[in-house]
C-alpha cells in the first residue's frame, strides 16, 4: 500500500521545451537585410527627390527674380520743394504777378537698374496757361535711388494770361495756385543687356500764398 501511495505523488519526468532559437518565417523574412534590387530603388527614389526639390526651387528663383528684378517700372519725376526768390503781385482790380523761384527736383528710379534721361521742360501753368517753364539737363540715376535736380531763377509771370482769368478772385483770397507739368524720355539699362524705353512724368500742384510769400501744399500724382 505504501509502495502503490508512492508511486501516485511521483512526479512524471518533463519533455524538454521547444528551443528558443526558433522563430517564425515572418520574423525571419523582416530581419534579413535588403535585397541589392531594394537598394537600388530606394537610391533611384532619393535622386528623384534631390532632382524635385531642386527643380522647385529653381521656379521659385526664376519666379522671384521675374517679380523682382526684371519687372520693369516707370521712374517717378516730383517737385520736392520750391521757394521764392523775388516777389511781385497786383492787386485784386488790377491782378498781374512777376515771381522767380529757386525750385528743387527729385528722379526717382525704384528699378535694379540704372534710368538714363534726355534733356526735359517743365512747364508751369495757371488757369490751363503756361506762365513760365524750367530746363531740366539729361543726367543718369542709379538703381533704386533718387537723382536732386536743382533749378534756380524761374520765371513765371501773368503777363500771358487772358482778361477772364480768376486771378482777381485768387489774389483776393491770398492764394495763386500753380500747376507743374513734364515728362523725361529716357531709358532703363538691366545688367548691361536690357534696355527699356520708359518715362518719368510729373503732375503736380502747388500754392505761393501771398501772406507769407511762400510755396506751400506741394502734391504731386
Amino acid at each position: 500500500m505504501a509502495e502503490n501511495n508512492k508511486e501516485a505523488t511521483s512526479p512524471y519526468p518533463l519533455m524538454p521545451s521547444a528551443p528558443s532559437y526558433m522563430r517564425s518565417d515572418q520574423e525571419a523574412a523582416v530581419s534579413a537585410p535588403p535585397s541589392a534590387e531594394e537598394l537600388r530603388h530606394k537610391k533611384r527614389m532619393r535622386r528623384l527627390l534631390y532632382v524635385a526639390i531642386f527643380a522647385v526651387f529653381q521656379v521659385v528663383v526664376i519666379t522671384v527674380f521675374a517679380l523682382t528684378v526684371m519687372k520693369i517700372k516707370s521712374p517717378k519725376f516730383r517737385i520736392r520743394t520750391a521757394s521764392i526768390t523775388d516777389f511781385e503781385v497786383g492787386s485784386a482790380t488790377s491782378p498781374s504777378f512777376d515771381l522767380e523761384m529757386d525750385v528743387h527736383f527729385g528722379v526717382k528710379n525704384t528699378n535694379f537698374g540704372h534710368f538714363e534721361y534726355e534733356d526735359g521742360i517743365v512747364v508751369f501753368s495757371y488757369g490751363g496757361v503756361r506762365i513760365g517753364q524750367a530746363n531740366v539737363e539729361e543726367a543718369r540715376v542709379r538703381a533704386r535711388s533718387t537723382r536732386k535736380v536743382d533749378v534756380s531763377s524761374v520765371n513765371l509771370t501773368s503777363k500771358g494770361l487772358p482778361a477772364n482769368s480768376p486771378l482777381g478772385s485768387d489774389i483776393s483770397r491770398g492764394i495763386i495756385p500753380i500747376t507743374t507739368s513734364s515728362k523725361l524720355d529716357g531709358k532703363i539699362h538691366l545688367m548691361k543687356v536690357i534696355k527699356k524705353k520708359k518715362s518719368a512724368q510729373m503732375n503736380c500742384t502747388m500754392e505761393v500764398v501771398l501772406a507769407t510769400k511762400s510755396v506751400q501744399n506741394v502734391v504731386c500724382k
